[in-house]
């Protein structure tokens, strides 16, 4: 494990569920309906209404979080998953907190995190009544406040980058971004099942996905740090060999792991093709 000052950033992912109590209450109030009858109804509602029935986050609890730690060079250092394996929503909101002021305020890394992730831990926070004051620290130029939208030192939202801090979007989200670099994407779960493997008691199933998916956003960051100037793209492929060979070392610790590693593909590089071509 890594010292705490040697973090400088944490990728992270969020897996979350209604509160049917809450549905109960908020949507529903005087009906007869038990909390599960509660969120059932309002799904239903929703896929009448938008299409979709994925409920709010402000009715929503964290009952997953992973991070992945890593360093100043953009190393993978560690995977953890938040009150493994308890998954008590308050205690996973506690941890990530106290986490990232432990690890002296590295970069939060998201993708999309600024419109559900970011949101529903705040909202969390609230909820469980606990101090969070050194994220929504207010003092200062606006500029400097972790909060602030373009304080990318803060909190570095991938979907945000790419989509020029939403004035494009972009179709396919983190799937199609990790697709382009070779890597599974979303595979045999995705957002819309979690509600159903949480009443079916399928917690460890559910990190599982969140792992996977803080897999894919980590590979995202590092090709955008290609992009951006931060790394080359031979640094890039060096990192991503040595995720993998993190990952080979550790199947047993996790089946998402060996899950990812049986779906990886490595990312096709247009430039090694040219020059075989032109040398051949």
């Amino acid at each position: 494990m890594a010292e705490t000052h040697n973090i400088r950033y944490l990728v992270f992912d969020v897996e979350s569920v209604a509160d049917g109590q809450l549905v109960r209450k908020i949507r529903f109030p005087g009906e007869d309906l038990t909390p599960t009858e509660a969120i059932r109804k309002y799904r239903d509602e929703l896929i009448e209404q938008r299409g979709t029935d994925f409920i709010p986050y402000s009715f929503q609890i964290p009952i997953s979080v992973v991070a992945a730690k890593i360093s100043g060079d953009y190393s993978l250092v560690d995977i953890v998953a938040l009150d493994d394996p308890a998954f008590r929503p308050h205690k996973i909101t506690e941890d990530f907190w106290r986490g990232w002021e432990a690890y002296k305020q590295p970069t939060l890394v998201t993708f999309n995190g600024r419109s559900f992730d970011i949101p529903l831990l705040e909202l969390a926070a609230f909820r469980y009544g606990i101090n969070v004051g050194s994220w929504m620290a207010m003092n200062g130029p606006n500029y400097q406040q972790p909060r602030y939208r373009f304080n990318t030192s803060s909190h570095f939202d991938l979907y945000e980058i790419l989509t020029n801090f939403g004035s494009a979007r972009l179709a396919g989200g983190l799937n199609l971004s990790a697709s382009l670099l070779g890597k599974p994407g979303k595979m045999d779960t995705q957002g819309h099942m979690v509600q159903d493997m949480y009443d079916e008691g399928q917690l460890a199933q559910i990190n599982d996905y969140c792992r996977c998916d803080v897999l894919d956003t980590y590979f995202v960051f590092l090709r955008l740090a290609v992009v951006m100037g931060n790394l080359t793209l031979d640094q890039e492929q060096d990192l991503v060999v040595a995720a993998k060979t993190w990952l080979e070392q550790r199947t047993d610790e996790s089946p998402a792991y060996r899950l990812y590693l049986d779906r990886w593909g490595d990312w096709e590089n247009p430039w090694v093709s040219e020059d075989s071509v032109s040398n051949s």
